[in-house]
């Protein structure tokens, strides 16, 4: 058995090629991983953070309905600012001077502004996705550039050396063969992370949609019955 079978044989063998080759599948490995943690985080604190709309409606106000929402950072509560928009929305409409969305009734400029704020949500937890996806089709074809790069300096050197045994072959060739293994080790990980990255958001994106559809219902309610108290007691 060949004894020089082994990484740092293709590593210092390989050349200047499979060195660079490797070095862009550890980038690549270590920016899914990166990506992989950081959105599951995200998502794992947004399924804690809708666990707390339960007593967001079985509160007594709406000032109270807000702080039962995790206030530590409003950007990082989802749930929160729709919250907030939605408000902001009604406030708006209800108080600004004389505009071009004023055309438009309260529930279908309430219905934009959070379906805006859905939306600025969705790029929020879809960020790094493409990183991901992009590394999970390109990683194999890097690797497997590496091994046909690694297969063909190996094939010049037992040309050179004029050693065709199958002992002699099957080193080099095996260590080349090596780097298919690892850009496969790269793509894995990011494709099956992308997949699950990808259900926990649409679980986040519907349970915000079902939220909105009751914030909606909600504010334009409130605005309408502020408003026939208003003529009832004029």
């Amino acid at each position: 058995m060949n004894s020089g079978l082994s990484l740092v044989n293709l590593w210092v063998e390989g050349g200047f090629v499979i060195q660079l080759t490797a070095i862009i599948l550890l980038v690549m490995s270590i920016a899914s991983w990166t990506v992989m943690v950081v959105k599951a985080m995200m998502i794992y604190k947004a399924k804690q953070q809708a666990k707390q709309l339960h007593d967001f409606w079985h509160s007594p106000n709406l000032n109270n309905a807000l702080e039962a929402l995790e206030s530590s950072d409003q950007d990082a509560n989802p749930f929160k600012s729709l919250a907030l928009e939605g408000q902001n929305a009604m406030r708006h409409h209800r108080n600004t001077e004389k505009h071009l969305h004023d055309s438009l009734d309260l529930n279908d400029w309430i219905t934009s502004s959070l379906r805006n704020a859905i939306d600025d949500v969705k790029e929020r937890f879809g960020s790094g996705l493409i990183v991901l996806a992009s590394i999970g089709s390109t990683a194999p074809f890097v690797g497997l550039f590496g091994t046909v790069w690694g297969i063909y300096q190996a094939l010049i050197t037992i040309s050179d050396s004029g050693m065709s045994s199958i002992d002699k072959v099957a080193g080099p060739v095996g260590e080349a063969l090596v780097m298919t293994a690892f850009g496969l080790a790269v793509a894995i990980p990011a494709v099956l992370g992308y997949n699950a990255l990808l259900r926990g958001n649409q679980f986040i994106l519907n349970r915000l949609n079902r939220f909105a559809y009751d914030l909606r219902a909600f504010y334009v309610a409130g605005f309408q019955r502020s408003n026939s108290d208003k003529a009832f007691t004029e």
